[in-house]
């Protein structure tokens, strides 16, 4: 059966969801109206996927649906996230899926030290001071941070606060909120970085040692909760670090040092970032 005639073969709008296994996933959470969502055959993109990438509903929802999403992730295997359509036409399917076994291949100590490689190599020296005290040095990934709270009571509060922008909802089918970045087929970094799953590998990193989780994404942004921010003075320069190397958009047209920066993500428990 070719790619247009499994299209045509499936319903509209799955009661059970499509993993990338094709296993079908059963919720228990009543979901408003909405539709799978199929990567466009005419939109440039690394390869055809012959099932949707995700769902998404058709007008926006509560912070309380996705936190009830969130709590039946264990159970469903689909994780929800926040999706602004504002300047994103995800409906129309404008997506560039990645296999998340792809995210496998990555390593965020080896994502980071490339980037800084390639930053010191370009920058002037003059330059160097921006990303002080490290300067040329990557210093690699910063130490786990100590958790103030439960990471699913933590990204609800984050999802309840986000939800009045008038997002709309979609679901995943991963295991853990960090490959939605490939799954999903974002593409807000491309401009850093022609893949998302290492970026995918980044987030990982984090939800393993921060707590952080996957809430919301736009056109070229992404929101992150985090149980175990950094409090010291010292562990946020480092973690600040870390976030230059994934989005240097968000240090460079923003404070301008590693030491502004760091101030504003000490103790925070959510990270934005942004792409140009």
């Amino acid at each position: 059966m070719d790619d247009l005639e499994l299209r045509r073969s499936l319903p509209g709008n799955l009661p059970q969801l499509f993993a990338d296994d094709q296993v079908e996933r059963a919720l228990d959470v009543a979901l408003p109206a909405g539709d799978v969502v199929w990567p466009d055959p005419g939109y440039p993109q690394r390869q055809i996927l012959l099932r949707p990438a995700f769902w998404l509903s058709d007008e926006p929802v509560t912070g309380e649906l996705w936190a009830a999403l969130r709590a039946a992730h264990p159970q469903s295997g689909l994780w929800p996230v926040l999706l602004d359509e504002t300047d994103q036409p995800w409906a129309a399917g404008q997506i560039a899926p990645e296999p998340v076994t792809d995210v496998d291949n990555y390593l965020p100590t080896a994502f980071m030290s490339e980037v800084w490689a390639d930053w010191a190599e370009q920058a002037a020296e003059e330059d160097h001071d921006d990303l002080a005290p490290f300067g040329r040095d990557c210093p690699g990934p910063a130490q786990r941070g100590a958790s103030l709270d439960d990471p699913g009571a933590v990204a609800d509060r984050h999802a309840r606060a986000l939800a009045p922008r008038g997002l709309s909802l979609g679901l995943v089918a991963v295991e853990r909120s960090a490959d939605v970045l490939a799954a999903i087929g974002w593409q807000g970094a491309l401009n850093h970085n022609e893949w998302t799953a290492p970026l995918a590998a980044v987030v990982r990193g984090w939800e393993e040692r921060f707590g952080a989780r996957v809430i919301a994404m736009g056109f070229n942004t992404l929101d992150l909760s985090v149980a175990a921010p950094p409090i010291s003075a010292r562990h946020a320069l480092h973690v600040a670090a870390e976030h230059w190397a994934f989005c240097p958009d968000i240090l460079f047209q923003g404070p301008g040092t590693l030491g502004g920066y760091a101030e504003e993500i000490r103790g925070k428990t959510r990270w934005s970032f942004w792409w140009d």
